[in-house]
């Protein structure tokens, strides 16, 4: 008997027809699912009801840009967001970060790096049947004013909901659990992507920055998240 196995499913949001059909063909065989829109609008007709894994999207898009199209996405979903951006330019990957994308990827991308940044994403806003039946569906995690619910994935501050992208999530969970113990930027590094992906600590410095602004927390004077210099960051139980 052959055993069957649900695909990723994919959606490319991106003017670039040839690219398209490269991503396609070199994901497909891999397990993945791919549909692509060719313009923001199209792409966004698509979100609600493609109950999609994960989301390619170009910034330089006609008409409605990227960024413009990913605040809409994140207006009706969590679905992660993998940004394309032009020769890797820095201030397009902070302004995604910032507006809710997961990861990014210069658009002089290998086929190879594409896929091990899909295989995060997916893995950090998914959890397997097991993990779940694992895990204690009960778990809190409670750190002044702070209480994250593990199993549903969700954070409230001052019991009022924190929107936070995958990424940031599971930071702060790294964080919570080891409250007022420092952790470096290597093992927040592993604990948030897994020892087979690699990233850069810099990374780590842009979504703590967007943490401390979801948290209305001052770097300079800091109630939660507190920088310890060349070392890491350490969430802190009490203010200091």
């Amino acid at each position: 008997m052959t055993e069957t196995y649900a695909k990723t499913r994919l959606l490319m949001i991106d003017d670039d027809l040839k690219l398209c059909r490269l991503v396609k063909d070199y994901l497909e065989p891999m397990g993945y699912e791919v549909e692509s829109a060719h313009t923001g609008p199209q792409g966004l007709e698509k979100i609600p009801n493609g109950n999609y894994q994960a989301v390619i999207l170009d910034v330089m898009l006609p008409g409605m840009d990227g960024f413009e199209v990913l605040r809409n996405i994140r207006r009706i979903s969590t679905v992660p967001v993998l940004m394309l951006t032009a020769l890797g330019d820095e201030s397009d990957r902070i302004v995604g970060l910032e507006i809710g994308a997961d990861d990014y990827l210069p658009k002089t991308f290998s086929t190879r790096e594409l896929l091990a940044r899909l295989r995060a994403v997916t893995r950090r806003s998914t959890m397997t049947a097991q993990q779940l039946q694992a895990a204690n569906n009960d778990e809190e995690i409670v750190v002044n004013d702070l209480r994250l619910n593990v199993a549903a994935r969700k954070a409230m501050l001052n019991e009022q909901p924190l929107i936070l992208t995958s990424l940031e999530f599971d930071l702060l969970c790294s964080l919570a659990r080891a409250a007022d113990r420092v952790l470096s930027r290597e093992q927040l590094l592993d604990e948030v992507n897994g020892r087979d992906y690699e990233v850069f600590d810099r990374s780590i410095d842009v979504h703590i920055s967007l943490l401390r602004r979801k948290l209305g927390d001052d770097p300079k004077s800091p109630k939660f998240i507190k920088t310890v210099r060349s070392v890491g960051y350490v969430l802190m139980r009490k203010d200091e």
